[in-house]
């Protein structure tokens, strides 16, 4: 009888043994799966995206899409400057040098409202630069008043998201024309408030001032001009890309 209970005992010895042994190695085999499972996730580079605003900006090998709206044209000549000369000739001349000068760089695909001395609604421009999906609008004027003595540069923004940009275009053409300054302002204007992206209006100069006008209408100051809103886009596409 006592040696079928030592029997029965070294039994249940045996399978309490085993039975441990098996729990120790679930149990480290559940430590290193942790470990392991750990150590991949840091390897991973996060999936989620910095907190900063990517709102319509490209990615990877896309270039930023910027709409150059010539104010005016065709039957619409805008403003009569001091001297007789319309407003459509002057935003086109001055349009087509700030394309030419973007366009050297590969990072921006430009798009023009109207290359010639035509008519193009408020309604065909807005509708090209939403098709298009653009990242900027820029429509481009020469400002008019009944007292010849007022004058200086004032740049128009209507959505909140257009303000930093228009605050950007703004400071570099005050620093190149030296005109005065009449600030950056909220308007109604048609083109920029129906454009989905942000979109400014740039009233350069007052063709009714007669100082204004005659710098102007000169190749040099449309140059300097120029490259002053070129330099306005790249600062702000840079500095939020």
């Amino acid at each position: 009888m006592k040696r079928l209970s030592r029997t029965r005992a070294n039994r249940s010895y045996m399978l309490f043994l085993i039975s441990f042994i098996i729990l120790v190695g679930v149990i480290w085999s559940s430590v290193s799966l942790v470990d392991s499972s750990s150590e991949v996730n840091q390897q991973l580079p996060s999936t989620i995206a910095p907190n900063k605003d990517v709102n319509n900006i490209p990615t990877g090998t896309e270039r930023f899409k910027i709409v150059l709206d010539a104010g005016h044209g065709g039957h619409d000549p805008g403003a009569e400057g001091a001297s007789g000369n319309y407003e459509r000739d002057y935003t086109l001349s001055l349009t087509k040098k700030v394309s030419e000068l973007l366009q050297q760089d590969d990072r921006f695909e430009v798009h023009m409202t109207r290359t010639e001395d035509t008519s193009v609604s408020l309604g065909d421009r807005v509708k090209m630069a939403n098709e298009l999906g653009s990242n900027a609008f820029i429509s481009i004027h020469g400002n008019t008043f009944t007292d010849a003595n007022v004058s200086g540069t004032e740049t128009y923004y209507y959505t909140d998201e257009s303000f930093a940009f228009a605050d950007e275009v703004h400071k570099h053409l005050l620093e190149a024309t030296g005109f005065k300054d009449r600030g950056v302002r909220k308007g109604d204007w048609k083109v920029i408030m129906e454009t989905n992206s942000p979109a400014i209006l740039l009233e350069i100069g007052y063709l009714t001032n007669n100082s204004n006008e005659t710098a102007m209408l000169s190749d040099e100051h449309q140059n300097v001009t120029a490259q002053a809103i070129v330099d306005g886009i790249k600062s702000h596409f840079i500095q939020i890309s």
